[in-house]
């Protein structure tokens, strides 16, 4: 009897079936049978299975109907299961390397139990970060094995059917089975959390899930969502007699999944009141003894749902429909309640000890506000840190970190109150200046464009910054504003002219450059794909008022053919774009969704940019840097700039993409003139970049310690940067 059963139903996805086999395959654990459950014989999946089958004897297809679906192709895989525990994977899906052995091992100290369940990551099917939804669930668990009294928030109804591995004797005992229809999942991990008497939990990544592009087939407009309450109604009959405790958690988790669909009627084509009818039947039939709704709008709800309010309830949700659309479009307190609560929070007192960050207008933890925010931990743990993020990037957001939702009541109320607000922007126009309270501007690079009040003369970049006269009111909302160089705290000082103090500390966000090891290089370009022994060539061109839409401005195929074989292309578009191709290919990676370009800067060989800040930041590695300027003439006279780069560049400089594949051909893109060039463009621009600006911010601003005290710059000829992976430093 093998230890482990892997089931893996493969309908609609034979593309990428191959690759959830080979993870599983490539376990290092091997006492495992893996079943692929196919259409029939001579489908495309059931090719792959059984070339698989035929190269490995722990391979055992099986078929099943696509009529079946999913809950049929996972019981045809159940009945065929000979291993003590089973697993499921759906067939575009990957185990984690280790996974297995994770597995066993964490089975050996809990012991037999009834479920095993395990943290999982979302990987976006673009370049982005993968998300563990799990994990905030499975931490407030208790460390051991369990009784699921124990932990009654775990009730399986909030986590997919592949995130768990369940004892076989255990479903054999109960008769337990996927439920026919849509929702399998809801209703399979319900009835389990009813029949387990002793569960145990594995903090760390078993399955790598991918979304699909197309988003999930459950989420579309149809009929089907009828079929979430057969689920649901499957679960509470199946739940009647449990403790009061259990019966509560798993009833209200339930019904946080009706009113989801309820709320969304475009999620219903028709049948929409008769969803809400049948919803607030078995929500009266099935409420528990002393059952407390929860608070806020979902409490209210739930008492509509009970009472049978339809129409009421269809008035709120387009009131909440408004107001949180009114949110997302100006970040502001519009709304009359909200405008009321903000008034009052602003006149309670100060929190000495709180802090509010965000990153480039909420798109997630990034930059310098995210390393001061780390910082911050270590050396003023009294501080209690807020992080605003737009609702797309709260998943992203790192475990252990406190955010708010831009727009949200929290997110009014941490404004009010906060004593530190930190940005690499700007707050919305709303936000308050109050006495007391102290308001950061960290940057976002070193200003080779005109900024700020700079760009009045330049049409085509003072009619995208609007009002002036509102730029300049949010400056006189600073009371720092941080420096890396000599060079920004002058242009900052004419582009911003305000009150505040320069902070010539350098940047937070640049202090991984001089604190992050091989073995951090090497973990970074694995996540990024970056093929061992290649050299990495990051190309990071700017954004162009001028342009609409994103446009690499460089044959990148070409390019790669023509620089060398061992050459690969990291592209990263600007922030302003979402994503800088269609699709990478096996020399050009596209990591624009990458949450860190810190990460990306440190994974690189070496740097192709035309006019990017980012030439500045990447300099404190002291890798090569080639800038690609093709348009220099037209980008200076509509853009504006603060000194000619083609007078001072930080290496070799082409102006035709064949002379930028020579300087990597002939390898003089790391030759000793681009290394005489990167020498000086650094003693200018890395002047006070060396690994402690975020230290330096924290004691000075947190912990009030006086200017003289804050440690000192290192000089430059002392700094030692992160290493290369495939180059030697000069």
């Amino acid at each position: 009897m093998p230890r482990f059963s892997i089931i893996v139903p493969s309908h609609g996805v034979a593309g990428r079936l191959s690759l959830a086999l080979d993870s599983v395959l490539a376990q290092s654990y091997g006492d495992f049978e893996l079943i692929p459950v196919c259409d029939a014989p001579g489908s495309p999946a059931a090719d792959v299975a059984t070339g698989h089958a035929g190269r490995d004897s722990r391979v055992a297809p099986v078929n099943s109907p696509p009529s079946a679906g999913l809950s049929g192709a996972r019981n045809t895989g159940l009945r065929a299961a000979t291993g003590s525990y089973v697993l499921f994977l759906d067939g575009d899906d990957t185990l984690a390397p280790g996974a297995l052995a994770a597995l066993d091992a964490r089975l050996t100290e809990t012991g037999d139990v009834d479920v095993l369940y395990f943290e999982h990551e979302r990987t976006p099917w673009w370049e982005g970060e993968p998300t563990k939804p799990a994990a905030p669930l499975l931490a407030k668990t208790p460390a051991g094995a369990f009784s699921p009294a124990q932990a009654t928030q775990l009730t399986g109804v909030q986590l997919p059917a592949w995130s768990a591995a369940y004892r076989r004797a255990f479903l054999a005992d109960h008769q337990l089975a996927f439920p026919e229809g849509q929702f399998t999942d809801l209703g399979w991990g319900g009835l389990v959390t009813v029949a387990a008497e002793r569960v145990a939990v594995l903090r760390s990544v078993v399955v790598r899930h991918l979304l699909r592009r197309q988003g999930s087939r459950l989420n579309l407009p149809g009929e089907h969502h009828h079929q979430l309450l057969d689920q649901v109604e499957l679960v509470l009959d199946a739940a009647q007699g449990l403790a009061p405790e259990r019966s509560q958690a798993l009833f209200e988790q339930l019904f946080a999944v009706v009113l989801k669909t309820a709320s969304r009627p475009e999620r219903l084509p028709s049948g929409h009141r008769a969803f809400f009818r049948r919803a607030g039947r078995l929500y009266r039939t099935h409420r528990p003894a002393d059952f407390r709704a929860p608070g806020g709008s979902l409490g209210v709800q739930h008492r509509l749902l009970a009472s049978g309010a339809y129409t009421a309830f269809k008035a709120l949700r387009g009131a909440n429909r408004s107001a949180s659309g009114a949110a997302e479009r100006v970040p502001r307190p519009r709304m009359l309640r909200t405008r009321l609560r903000y008034a009052v929070d602003l006149r309670r007192p100060l929190d000495p000890n709180l802090a509010v960050y965000c990153a480039y207008w909420g798109r997630g933890y990034a930059c310098s506000p995210a390393a001061i925010e780390a910082k911050a931990r270590q050396l003023a743990p009294h501080i209690r840190s807020v992080f605003l993020v737009e609702p797309d990037a709260v998943d992203a957001v790192p475990k252990g970190v406190e955010h708010a939702v831009i727009g949200s009541r929290k997110y009014w109320e941490v404004l009010a109150r906060a004593k530190y607000l930190v940005n690499n922007a700007n707050f919305a126009e709303g936000v308050v200046k109050r006495a007391g309270s102290v308001h950061v501007q960290t940057q976002h690079g070193t200003p080779l464009k005109k900024m700020g009040v700079d760009q009045s003369t330049y049409p085509v970049v003072a009619a995208a910054t609007g009002s002036f006269a509102k730029l300049l009111g949010r400056v006189d909302r600073w009371d720092y504003n941080i420096s890396s160089n000599r060079h920004s705290t002058q242009m900052w000082e004419r582009a911003f002219p305000g009150s505040y103090e320069a902070l010539e500390y350098g940047y937070p966000r640049n202090d991984v450059y001089y604190t992050a090891t091989a073995d951090e290089v090497a973990r970074v370009r694995r996540e990024l794909g970056v093929p061992e022994g290649k050299t990495a060539v990051l190309y990071a061109p700017t954004h162009r008022d001028y342009q609409t839409g994103f446009d690499t401005g460089l044959d990148l195929e070409a390019f790669c053919a023509a620089a060398g074989e061992d050459v690969v292309v990291l592209l990263r578009a600007h922030y302003f774009y979402d994503q800088g191709r269609a699709e990478s290919s096996g020399r050009i990676i596209d990591v624009t969704g990458h949450r860190s370009s810190e990460d990306v800067c440190l994974a690189a060989d070496a740097l192709v940019t035309d006019y990017s800040s980012i030439m500045f930041d990447y300099a404190n590695l002291d890798r090569p840097i080639v800038v690609y300027a093709d348009d220099w003439e037209v980008y200076r006279e509509t853009r504006g700039v603060y000194f000619d780069l083609m007078e001072a560049p930080p290496g070799p400089v082409a102006r035709t993409p064949e002379e930028l594949a020579q300087v990597f051909r002939d390898g003089s893109y790391a030759g000793a003139e681009s290394t005489a060039l990167r020498a000086q463009f650094r003693a200018r621009f890395c002047e006070f970049d060396d690994g402690l600006a975020a230290e330096r911010f924290v004691r000075r601003v947190f912990l009030g310690e006086p200017p003289e005290t804050v440690p000192p710059v290192i000089p430059l000829a002392e700094r030692v940067p992160a290493p290369a992976a495939t180059l030697v430093r000069s």
